[in-house]
This record gives C-alpha cells, structure tokens and sequence, in this order.
C-alpha cells in the first residue's frame, strides 16, 4: 500500500497535459511547433464578424439550424461553407476520403441520423471533386497501405463502369468520370440508409443532391442525381417491404 501511495504523489513541478499553451512564452512564435498564426487569424476574424454583426455569436451560440448536410471530401482546397457561400451555422459538414458513404462507416451514418433527425436537414449534399487523389489512388494498382481498404470501394465502381471509363481519351478524363461515378453511387448509397427512407415515411421533406466541385475555375456542377423520395429508389433496397420483383426501370 504504501508503495502506491508513493506512487500517486505528484512533484510540484509537475504539469497536466493542458497545462501548457501556446500564449506562453515557452512557445517561440517562429517555432515549427507552434500554430500561432492560426491563433492570430481566428481573433482577427472573430473581431470582423462582431464588428459586423454583435449579435452573430450569441445567436451562433443558441442553436444551429442548418438546411444542408454537406458530405464532401477531405481535401483542403475544397471548403464546403466557402464555395456555397455559406456562414458557420448554415451547413453541417461531414468529410472523409473521396466523399463515400458506406453502410459500415458508423461515424458517416451518426452524423446524418443527427442531421436528418435533430437538425431537420432539407438536403443532403454529397460532393466530390474533380482530379480527387483517392479517386485516383482507387485506379492505380500500386499498394498504399490501409487506405486501400476504403478505396476498395471506389475500385468497386470503376470496375462496374469500366468499358466506359477506358473508353475516354486520357488519363484526366477518366479519372474525372470516376469522380462523377462515385458521387452518383454515393447518393444512391444516402438513399439507401434506413435513417432517410424512415424521414420519407414520415412526411420529413428530404432531397439528396450530387454534385462535383472543379479545383481549376471553383465552380460546382450539378450531376442531375437528385433523389427526394422512395419511389426513386431500387425496390431491392427499401426498407418498407416491396417484393424484390417489383422493380422500376428508373430506380437508383
């Protein structure tokens, strides 16, 4: 016993893990390890704001309700509030490599529960972006370690696909039409989840849109997938109980 109660003591000189911040002076503000930068912009912002409006954060603070779910990417040059010109409150934002939406993912699946269910979302937005690297990386046959894993799913769609991806002229082309390919079977995947079918059942106003944003003019083209109610969606995976044999010919 007594060797524990050594144990638990603590030297004055120790720290918690929190203890120390960048606002010290331990931390040189030219330092590799330090984010002072972004500490400045941020204070900088958040003056401009209140400036404009006083009453923004305190509104902000209350309650978020945004209209959109946004399912995008994870690469930086595609901020989602930016392009769509949106305020922090206005969109609520799921990201991951390749915008994909697995029936596995539980934190992709969480989200859009919270959004449909909470925050009473009227669209959610799945997308993708031209010249995507994990596009990309699904096309390659060279290993790249455990995300290869999650590109199985894109190597998937290129393989369903492919007679009419190889049939494009070069290299960016196809890369691109598989980028367009992923955001469709996104979408139909958003379609397929019980929490969406089970907001249509009740009446919940709900849209799926799939979009693919361009790094090289910044402008977002709609794909035409829209999805806004069951009778859309392939009889094989509703979840209301309609035969298998019962297809539609215009189902996703």
């Amino acid at each position: 016993m007594s060797g524990h109660k050594k144990h638990a003591k603590h030297s004055k000189h120790s720290t918690t893990p929190c203890q120390s911040s960048e606002t010290s002076t331990q931390v040189d503000r030219e330092s590799p390890c330090s984010t002072h930068r972004l500490l400045e912009n941020n204070r900088v912002w958040a003056h401009e704001v209140a400036s404009r409006d006083p009453s923004f954060f305190p509104t902000l603070a209350q309650q978020q309700s945004p209209e959109y779910l946004w399912i995008g990417c994870s690469d930086s040059r595609v901020p989602s509030n930016q392009i769509v010109g949106l305020l922090p409150g206005e969109i609520f934002v799921h990201r991951n490599v390749a915008n994909m939406v697995l029936h596995s993912d539980l934190n992709c699946l969480s989200v859009m529960q919270f959004a449909i269910e909470n925050l009473m979302v009227k669209h959610i937005i799945v997308c993708g972006h031209y010249n995507c690297g994990g596009v990309k990386a699904a096309m390659e046959g060279r290993k790249h370690g455990l995300i290869d894993n999650w590109l199985r799913n894109i190597k998937d769609i290129y393989r369903n696909h492919q007679a009419e991806i190889d049939a494009l002229p070069d290299r960016d082309a196809q890369v691109n039409r598989l980028c367009e390919l992923n955001v469709c079977q996104q979408v139909r995947n958003v379609a397929h989840t019980t929490m969406v079918q089970s907001a249509w059942s009740r009446g919940q106003p709900l849209a799926i849109h799939g979009w693919c944003y361009g790094l090289q003019d910044g402008l977002i083209r709609n794909l035409g997938v829209t999805v806004c109610q069951l009778e859309q969606v392939d009889p094989l995976y509703r979840v209301d109980g309609i035969g298998l044999t019962d297809r539609l010919p215009t189902s996703v």
